[in-house]
């Protein structure tokens, strides 16, 4: 990462010389990788919005499996049928606003998988008004 700075008088028309300054690259370390649950709200009307009518439940399918592929870091993303319907109830123009699902990363049992994890996503049913992000065990 660099950052340049102007370095020299600035007034009375004298120089002005760039110095570019090194910093080291911030230690991130990388999580391990291993089964959880947790449940999210996703708010599907930001992502939907300005969709063409016959093209929004298909956009709302494909967005949960974005925001599950990027939650849990996982390539291979599975959405539940009763997740599939709760998208669909309302035809494929009204989709719901908000929708709550449980996004599970589970270990792939097969041995030629190209990732070791994939993702699994339920839909939650009932009032989520005030939750946020909750940890399941």
């Amino acid at each position: 990462q660099q950052v340049s700075m102007a370095v020299g008088m600035m007034s009375g028309g004298g120089f002005c010389a760039r110095q570019t300054l090194q910093f080291p690259p911030p230690l991130i370390m990388p999580k391990a990788m291993d089964t959880c649950c947790r449940e999210y709200t996703i708010h599907l009307a930001t992502r939907v919005h300005g969709k063409t009518f016959k093209k929004k439940a298909p956009t709302a399918v494909k967005k949960v499996k974005e925001f599950a592929q990027k939650m849990m870091g996982t390539s291979d993303v599975r959405v539940d049928t009763r997740l599939n319907k709760a998208l669909w109830a309302g035809g494929i123009r009204s989709t719901p606003k908000r929708i709550r699902v449980q996004i599970e990363r589970r270990r792939a049992d097969d041995e030629d998988a190209k990732e070791e994890f994939y993702s699994y996503v339920t839909h939650v049913e009932g009032d989520f008004r005030g939750q946020g992000v909750k940890v399941i065990e």
